[in-house]
């Protein structure tokens, strides 16, 4: 399978001109699974009430684009339901079918979890026969959450995580990789958001052994996920079948 992330600069606040980008970033380019950044229609913006998707906006958006080029697609928005916000994970597969799931972990620093309301379910969705973990920034910080019960071979994590801390995400990634015997793909925005905050590239792709597998060009990262690699590895490396048992409340 075929991964492309967008390492893309996002448009503060602008949700049709960040769609325009977004379709002509990915015009010409093909792959299994497209996958946008966190907050992807508005960047990772408090201002809920003014920016978030009130007609599900971001949704239609990755339903006609997944249409169009006949392809997965992945990413998180803003959105309102009733009263409550969520940061919410979409994954929509090219039949318009929709998985989504909203970020648990709500990033107190930001004061994210005075605004949104946090999800309650860990999300698994397969597409093309491989399992994927369905996880946004912060949530990355959350080892237990995110722990493999031999239930999915990737984790696809969508982030505005900042040039400051940026250490951190890339280290947690790999670690995540490598304690799950997983897939992990991590995909950040680039560019400056509205709070001044500077993303720089630090999107990566690592296989199950923490190696590094993504390619890189331009405002693009791409990686092949081998189900039939990371099994071998699995078999080979039965690290799994030790792990602590304990359940989520």
């Amino acid at each position: 399978m075929k991964i492309i992330g967008l390492n893309q600069e996002i448009i503060w606040k602008n949700k049709s001109e960040n769609f325009k980008l977004i379709e002509n970033q990915l015009q010409n380019q093909e792959a299994d699974l497209f996958l946008l950044p966190e907050m992807f229609s508005t960047g990772f913006c408090m201002d809920a009430a003014e920016v978030s998707d009130k007609n599900e906006e971001s949704l239609e958006f990755l339903k006609k684009i997944s249409k169009e080029k006949n392809t997965a697609f992945s990413g998180s928005a803003s959105i309102k339901v009733d009263d409550q916000f969520f940061n919410r994970m979409y994954f929509v597969k090219p039949n318009s079918e929709v998985t989504f799931y909203d970020k648990r972990h709500l990033f107190s620093f930001s004061g994210e979890d005075k605004i949104y309301t946090p999800g309650k379910e860990r999300i698994i969705v397969e597409y093309l026969g491989i399992r994927f973990l369905l996880q946004v920034c912060y949530d990355l910080r959350f080892p237990v959450f995110a722990r493999n019960n031999d239930d999915y071979d990737a984790i696809l994590y969508v982030a505005n995580w900042p040039k400051k801390r940026v250490g951190a995400w890339e280290h947690l990634l790999k670690a995540r990789a490598i304690e799950n015997l997983s897939y992990v793909f991590g995909l950040n925005r680039i560019g400056t958001d509205g709070n001044d905050l500077f993303y720089q590239e630090s999107s990566h792709c690592f296989f199950a052994d923490g190696k590094e597998i993504a390619e890189k060009k331009g405002n693009l990262v791409s990686a092949e996920l081998n189900l039939d690699e990371l099994k071998d590895f699995r078999n080979h490396f039965q690290f799994l079948n030790d792990r602590d048992v304990f359940e989520i409340k």
